[in-house]
């Protein structure tokens, strides 16, 4: 048994994860095409069923749980169907709801996914709708969010936060996170959607290859993602890459590259960003060194985009996946420092 599928096996359980930011209710949509409308040129979707799936910081805590974690979630929901609906499956799921403020004046920020074919044809995801809260969040929800935030902090072994650009995550939100950070010693990590300027100062972020693009320009040398972690002040840098792979970039190392896991043609790569995040923090807080926490989460999000919708990784489908995989594919890069 490895280090790390060892660590899986009996330290993930039990660690104390919170996760502060923007919660989102995935929903899938599914419908058969029956005919051509003659309102319009558009087909007509007979409504089969619709699926509610935990989403934005409410995945990565999904995700945390999948694993053994305790996740403890900090964010905002409308006091609403959706709203009772996704606090209902993230308790079943074993996520602390407790810190969840939901208000009459917010509706739950919702991503429909709809997804049609004809009879016995595979679904095809057609279009998605946002409902969001675009009048803006009430100060004094921030207000309670933030004292929420604060006294999850107090027993956390990682933090989280997920920025959406809902509004959830703030720079109160990360200057709380830095100072209990500061007196722990605890991590934070940021997934942040193009905002990562906003949240410096953390332990780790990571991003996708498209967001650090939009920062550093298209296809950016080793040596500017390096850079950019250390204008951040991040000890490290966790760039997913798709079927690409990760690149993980931290202090007084070289840059390690991960391959892909399994298929490079994944199915579906909802949420996937959530559950790397989500296997990165849990591992930090278990005491995994960057380049381990990495692999482990290398693994879950190549797992999850082989499944249909938002999905989390197992400990047991986690552990399988790496020791299918005993060598170690990980390539270190020369020094860019």
């Amino acid at each position: 048994m490895s280090v790390l599928t060892e660590a899986i096996r009996t330290r993930f359980s039990g660690r104390r994860v919170v996760i502060a930011g923007d919660v989102v209710a995935d929903q899938f949509l599914h419908g058969t095409i029956a005919r051509v409308s003659r309102e319009a040129p558009v087909f007509i979707l007979e409504h089969d069923e619709t699926d509610t799936r935990p989403g934005g910081a409410a995945n990565a805590a999904a995700n945390v749980a999948a694993l053994g974690g305790i996740p403890v979630l900090v964010g905002f929901v409308g006091n609403d169907s959706n709203g009772h609906l996704l606090k209902q499956t993230l308790s079943e799921m074993n996520v602390n709801c407790d810190h969840i403020i939901s208000d009459d004046r917010l509706q739950t920020t919702t991503k429909v996914r709809v997804l049609a074919a004809h009879e016995y044809a595979q679904r095809q995801q057609v279009i998605r709708i946002d409902y969001a809260n675009r009048a803006g969040i009430h100060d004094d929800l921030y207000t309670r969010l933030r004292e929420n935030f604060a006294t999850a902090c107090e027993s956390a072994d990682a933090v989280i936060i997920s920025d959406y650009n809902y509004g959830a995550a703030d720079s109160g939100i990360m200057s709380i996170a830095r100072l209990h950070s500061d007196e722990s010693r605890t991590p934070v990590l940021v997934d942040s959607r193009f905002r990562l300027h906003d949240f410096p100062g953390a332990t780790a972020a990571t991003p996708n290859q498209e967001e650090v693009e939009q920062i550093l320009g298209k296809d950016p040398a080793e040596s500017a993602c390096e850079s950019l972690r250390k204008e951040l002040g991040y000890r490290a840098l966790l760039v997913t890459r798709g079927n690409k792979g990760m690149t993980l970039y931290q202090e007084g190392s070289s840059p390690q590259h991960f391959d892909a896991v399994g298929s490079r043609e994944p199915i579906d790569v909802t949420g996937a960003g959530d559950t790397v995040i989500g296997v990165f923090a849990l591992g930090l807080a278990s005491g995994l060194t960057f380049a381990d926490a990495a692999k482990a989460a290398n693994h879950a999000g190549s797992l999850v985009v082989m499944k249909r919708g938002t999905a989390v990784a197992t400990a047991d489908e986690l552990i399988a996946s790496l020791e299918a995989q005993p060598a170690d594919r990980s390539q270190v890069s020369p020094s860019v420092q």
